[in-house]
């Protein structure tokens, strides 16, 4: 073993680093891993949801006499009659208590039937009657309603500023002064939000009250936000998700659906009840990333050095439930510059409530940032690359602290060999290939590195050299139970097939979401301690039966340094001259996240960022009607995601290092970092493929038609007489 800076024993990497198959894979194709809405129930019902079709007001009336008398129907619970919640913080949760409508898509009713037909022909048989108030659901610039939060995501001040920036953009050589704007956009994880819910019958008293048996990110979550509203405590309350299709944070915290099947629960005890959104009531129920309107200022000099940054951030909340996302704070450590200002305004719509999507705040923010550096790099007549290599910080701009592994220039570096970006003619315009116009555009990236404390496994000997570790942890298919499994078996100095992994039921000890690229240090550092527990208390010839717990180790390095992980990103892009059409043709990232536990497993995180992000740069869009406050684009035929056709060569690497400065296993989180500055790297792309610069995100056909008549490309081509 090595001592790192940090004084902490770093792990010898024997299982890490190798390309271990996913522990799950044989049971998820053969389809024989449950998920929440297939957790074994014996005689359940099923819920389908009533919701508001208005955006503002309250419930008059609920005429359920149509619904009741459907074969099938059990019974339809309302405002006026479901079982009653405990007050709490989270006005989401707070549902079927009031007859307040707060948006439209909120939770009115929900009908108990014999089968999920039976469920849902009966939500469409109900009546509601409104009184409706007038609402408020569009984001505008300038809006006189926009107010500062006391913090943004998760515990970030709301302003910053350093130095004197007006002074700077009045002595600037060159001022960039631009504002762009991203959509709203909605997590689709491939497996719908989805509860199975078993509530005890009366006189039972072995086990919990209540069992939830959830699609979620956080099973102690749920646990932690459920438990004091329902009126139980910790331990009444037992929540399962060995396996989840997917998240990308809307499946952090519980949502609506989860306190519905909880109440419909209670109201038919002893009975299991199921309860799946459709695809459509994700678009209300589910979370969602906010739309972002951003001013950013530059101030350089003629050589392109940052004298000045302003990043003004202008984003919508719910006025029923406050979520500020932290779209400025990565400006705040990305670039050097003396003189900087960051700041977040929300606007309080009646409208859903957004929550995380992956890289909530990092994805958006940094998009504007690398689409408003790229304007730079051409004001100043420099390689894009070449401009952020020469604004690199020595130190944390925001902080003052020394930063733990920056390798920012290095991704740049390697990506621009890889990616053949010498050859790159800097005019927009100057390549076509057939009827397409071709750029290529470049982007930066980062991400901070997250570690959670609260975190504790547990270690078992099974006999036989065999081991079981176990912390309520969740697998949302990112691999994380392969690679604990992995992490375990060098702390314990053991083979991988000798670690039975056990994730996803908060009986098990106690461990925080999976979310914010913090699991595999989070959970990963806490078997650690217990492996070292382990061996402290019993040998390494433990007998049967013997058990330790431990918690992640302390790590001084987090107090001491900034800890980020950093990337490039590198775009290829054709644009048809007749058509506006954007066509991705290759994408390369190059990464720093630290030690790669398993390299399969990685490679699949990364592309799967890069490919949301090219996503968010040419297609997805989420578009809200503001005469009804409700979006139009509720299905994945209208709100479009990137698909096969839309995904050509992508190749994602990574440097190979281990930072000693984070945990034991030299590792940083990888879930997030491949989606920040995709977007930017496309629009840049898409500039200099037809020098117009969309601002607005994404890039789509409308805004590429009107070329410029000077391309040099076009020379002689009917396109241009066209």
């Amino acid at each position: 073993m090595t001592t790192d800076q940090a004084g902490q024993d770093q792990l010898e990497a024997v299982a890490m680093g190798s390309r271990v198959a996913r522990t799950e894979g044989p049971l998820k194709v053969r389809g024989a891993a449950t998920y929440a809405y297939e957790a074994p129930a014996d005689d359940p019902l099923f819920l389908h949801l009533v919701q508001s079709t208005v955006a503002k007001g309250s419930v008059r009336s609920v005429d359920a006499e149509a619904a009741l008398a459907h074969e099938g129907v059990v019974a339809v619970l309302d405002h006026t009659d479901a079982p009653r919640l405990e007050s709490g913080e989270n006005a989401e949760l707070q549902v079927l208590q009031t007859a307040d409508v707060a948006f439209r898509g909120q939770v009115v009713a929900v009908v108990v039937a014999e089968s999920p037909e039976a469920a849902r022909e009966g939500a469409r048989l109900v009546r509601v009657d409104y009184d409706v108030q007038e609402h408020r659901a569009e984001l505008r610039p300038g809006d006189p309603d926009a107010y500062a939060p006391e913090q943004v995501n998760p515990a970030f001040p709301t302003d910053t500023a350093v130095g004197h920036l007006d002074r700077a953009l009045e002595a600037a050589a060159v001022v960039v002064d631009e504002t762009y704007t991203t959509p709203f956009e909605h997590n689709n994880p491939m497996e719908p939000h989805a509860t199975t819910a078993r509530w005890a019958a009366e006189g039972e008293t072995d086990g919990p009250r209540l069992v939830l048996d959830a699609s979620t990110q956080s099973v102690h979550g749920v646990v932690s936000e459920l438990a004091p509203i329902l009126g139980l405590e910790p331990d009444e309350l037992r929540v399962r998700s060995p396996y989840v299709g997917g998240g990308f944070g809307s499946k952090g915290l519980p949502h609506a659906h989860d306190v519905v099947a909880a109440l419909a629960a209670r109201a038919h005890p002893g009975r299991p009840v199921r309860l799946a959104l459709t695809r459509q009531q994700m678009f209300a129920l589910a979370g969602y990333r906010t739309a972002t309107i951003q001013r950013f200022r530059l101030a350089a000099g003629a050589d392109g050095t940052l004298l000045g940054i302003e990043h003004a951030v202008l984003e919508q909340t719910s006025a029923l439930k406050e979520f500020a996302e932290q779209t400025a704070v990565a400006t705040r450590h990305m670039y050097a510059a003396p003189n900087r200002r960051t700041s977040h305004r929300l606007v309080a719509l009646d409208v859903a409530v957004p929550s995380w999507m992956r890289a909530p705040g990092e994805m958006p923010g940094m998009a504007a940032h690398e689409m408003a550096m790229d304007e730079l790099a051409v004001a100043c007549g420099l390689d894009p690359v070449e401009l952020r290599v020469r604004n690199e910080p020595e130190v944390d701009p925001e902080s003052g602290q020394p930063f733990g592994h920056r390798k920012l220039v290095e991704c740049l570096r390697t990506g621009a060999e890889r990616f053949g970006w010498a050859d790159r003619d800097p005019r927009p315009g100057a390549r076509l290939d057939g009827d397409w116009l071709v750029g290529t555009g470049v982007a930066a990236a980062t991400y901070p590195y997250y570690r959670q404390p609260a975190n504790t496994a547990r270690i078992e000997a099974l006999g036989g050299g065999r081991y079981a570790v176990s912390i309520g942890a969740a697998d949302i298919g990112t691999g994380a139970l392969t690679v604990l499994g992995q992490i375990a078996a060098d702390a314990l100095g053991v083979e991988v097939g000798d670690i039975d992994v056990h994730l996803g039921d908060s009986s098990l000890p106690q461990a925080t979401v999976a979310g914010g690229s913090a699991g595999t240090a989070s959970w990963g550092s806490a078997i650690v301690g217990a492996a070292r527990a382990f061996r402290d208390e019993h040998g390494a010839s433990p007998a049967v039966g013997d058990v330790s717990t431990g918690t992640p180790p302390d790590n001084p390095a987090m107090d001491t340094h900034s800890l980020h992980s950093f990337g490039a990103h590198f775009v290829e892009l054709g644009v048809n001259v007749w058509t506006g059409e954007p066509r991705l043709r290759r994408m390369l990232g190059v990464f720093s996240a630290g030690r790669i536990i398993n390299p399969t497993t990685a490679r699949s995180q990364l592309i799967g960022g890069m490919v949301m992000g090219l996503g968010s740069g040419l297609l997805e869009e989420s578009v809200r009607d503001p005469r009804f406050g409700h979006v139009v684009t509720q299905d994945l035929a209208t709100y479009h995601v990137a698909s096969h056709a839309d995904v050509p060569a992508i190749e994602a690497m990574w440097l190979d290092e281990s930072d000693p400065l984070t945990n034991p296993m030299g590792s940083r989180g990888i879930g997030e970092i491949g989606i920040v500055g995709a977007a930017a790297a496309v629009a840049n792309a898409a500039w200099h493929a037809t020098g117009i610069r969309v601002r607005d995100l994404p890039v789509t056909a409308d805004k590429l038609l009107d070329l410029p008549a000077d391309l040099p490309a076009l020379e002689g081509h009917p396109a241009r007489d066209a």
